[in-house]
């Protein structure tokens, strides 16, 4: 449906039952959630699907390895069952990956695969593969470029991975099959009352200045990092209920990590776990944790977490990377439930909160991408008591997203829409003509994300829609002026609107490069 269409049913009124503010993961597991119950259902995104933290994660759904150490045994055993639910469900998207721990120590070994064992148990029946020690030998033939030296054999297991961004975009296609409305660029402005209760937002297109009255029964508020300043517009008094954290990541050719198998290190200086990941023909070397005091729209990483990561990273490879070998760097931004008693936020997990106002306002944070539908179900369940809804149960759990078959496989994250972008590229004149030689990315796959993806910048393109942004920063910046030209022919724009994005798009992306 196009944007036009999707204004239409704005301007026409009536009330939403659901009315989800935030376009991340958390807010898209709601949207779902609440049109597979039946609820009429909208959501509004003040930027794109995924633009904060949603694409900027680990790419990584599992139970959490660390989390098992620190004792949060109910926290693991939720997320590995969300992780073999969304195998099933996403199986275009998600995929199964070996990883690898090395052990330098002699009592590594058997202490890393005790650990690894009670993370297979409690994944019970949804595990997808018992851990095993590996020899030295072994641990090379999974991840060949590991350093040698004091290398005492280590621990393969197995967990998941992923493409955020685009489940993101899995996720607003469903929300649109179950006859849901969203809508990005259309940013919530204020909040309705009716005698004291939400009873809606004030919104307003991005795009044209058009203004919005929603009326909702239900509103949640789902915008992650940025849930505080939604709460402060029902309640200007309302207590911070997040501490924010910074995970910032490096992008290095493949040649790094040339193996079959992800690398984690379980202990790093800062208490977190490292991990190395193949990751799109590239290695996802990731995570710092920095706490944040007020959070941004596009967080940049910083230089101490830069040389923290590379440092890391040469501890264990055989050649260490320099920041000449940086592709991309990006950073995300947790939204972590508040520190208590001084803690660090490396040591606060990512369990998840719904709460609701004394106006009625429901707001959902915390967790992460693996629980983002756990997250959706148990705000709907509050948003529908509070509206008056007719009571009826979660159906995510069994429920394919778009794009899921069973034999989708993981040939394309396009799924079962793969053959129907293929006969596109065929179809139109220059389809099949690549973005860039450092990319797999054709011109159809621009014209795709225009006509069925809600693509409405170079930024939505290039970040989200394709993943160029974060797989090589510089390419993707050169590809950004034929981008602009597939789009303003698909959104009926001029030359100055072209230059405009190129101009914005050049400027993000060198946000991305090291300095």
């Amino acid at each position: 449906m196009s944007r036009d269409a999707l204004l239409a049913r704005l301007r026409a009124g009536g009330t939403w039952d659901v009315l989800v503010i935030g376009g991340g993961a958390t807010g898209l597991g709601t949207a779902v959630d609440a049109a597979a119950r039946g609820y009429k259902t909208l959501l509004v995104e003040a930027h794109d699907y995924a633009k904060g933290t949603s694409s900027r994660s680990t790419k990584l759904i599992h139970g959490g390895v660390r989390y098992l150490a620190q004792g949060n045994v109910g926290l693991v055993r939720e997320a590995l069952h969300e992780r073999g639910l969304l195998l099933r469900n996403a199986p275009h998207l998600v995929k199964r990956l070996g990883f690898v721990v090395p052990a330098y120590s002699w009592w590594a070994k058997p202490w890393y695969a005790l650990g690894l064992a009670v993370y297979d148990r409690l994944a019970g029946q949804k595990g997808w593969g018992d851990s095993r020690p590996l020899s030295t030998g072994e641990t090379l033939a999974h991840a060949p470029t590991l350093r040698v030296k004091g290398l005492r054999g280590g621990v393969l297991y197995y967990d998941g991975q992923f493409d955020d961004a685009r489940l993101a975009i899995a996720l607003l296609r469903t929300v649109l099959d179950l006859g849901g409305v969203a809508l990005n660029a259309l940013p919530v402005t204020g909040l309705i009352k009716r005698g004291g209760r939400i009873a809606g937002v004030e919104a307003r297109d991005a795009e044209t200045g058009e203004s919005f009255r929603l009326i909702g029964r239900a509103v949640v508020n789902a915008t992650g990092v940025f849930a505080d300043a939604v709460r402060r517009l029902d309640d200007p008094s309302a207590p911070a209920l997040l501490a924010p954290s910074q995970g910032a990541h490096v992008v290095l050719d493949r040649a790094f990590l040339p193996g079959d198998a992800a690398v984690l290190v379980p202990r790093t200086d800062d208490g977190r776990v490292l991990f190395a990941i193949p990751w799109h023909d590239r290695v996802l070397v990731g995570t710092t944790d920095t706490p944040v005091v007020r959070p941004t729209l596009e967080p940049r990483t910083l230089t101490q977490e830069l040389t923290f990561l590379l440092g890391h990273a040469g501890r264990y490879l055989t050649r260490a990377p320099q920041r000449e070998d940086v592709r991309s760097t990006f950073a995300g931004l947790r939204p972590l439930l508040g520190v208590k008693n001084g803690s660090s936020t490396a040591q606060l997990s990512r369990e998840h909160s719904v709460s609701a106002s004394s106006s009625g306002l429901v707001t959902v944070t915390g967790g992460k991408w693996t629980t983002y539908s756990k997250m959706g179900a148990d705000a709907v369940d509050l948003a529908s008591a509070i509206g008056g809804l007719p009571e009826r149960a979660s159906r995510t759990a069994s429920l394919a997203l778009h794009g899921a078959a069973e034999d989708a496989g993981q040939g394309s994250v396009y799924g079962c829409d793969a053959p129907s972008l293929e006969r596109l590229i065929r179809q139109e004149a220059g389809g099949d003509a690549p973005l860039h030689s450092r990319f797999p990315y054709r011109a159809g796959e621009v014209l795709w994300a225009a006509r069925h993806e809600q693509a409405r910048t170079v930024e939505d393109v290039l970040a989200r829609r394709t993943r160029a942004l974060f797989l090589d920063a510089a390419a993707s910046a050169e590809c950004a002026r034929t981008v602009a030209v597939l789009l303003a022919q698909e959104l009926g724009r001029d030359r100055a609107w072209q230059d405009q994005q190129v101009r914005d798009y050049q400027s993000l992306a060198l946000g991305y490069l090291p300095v």
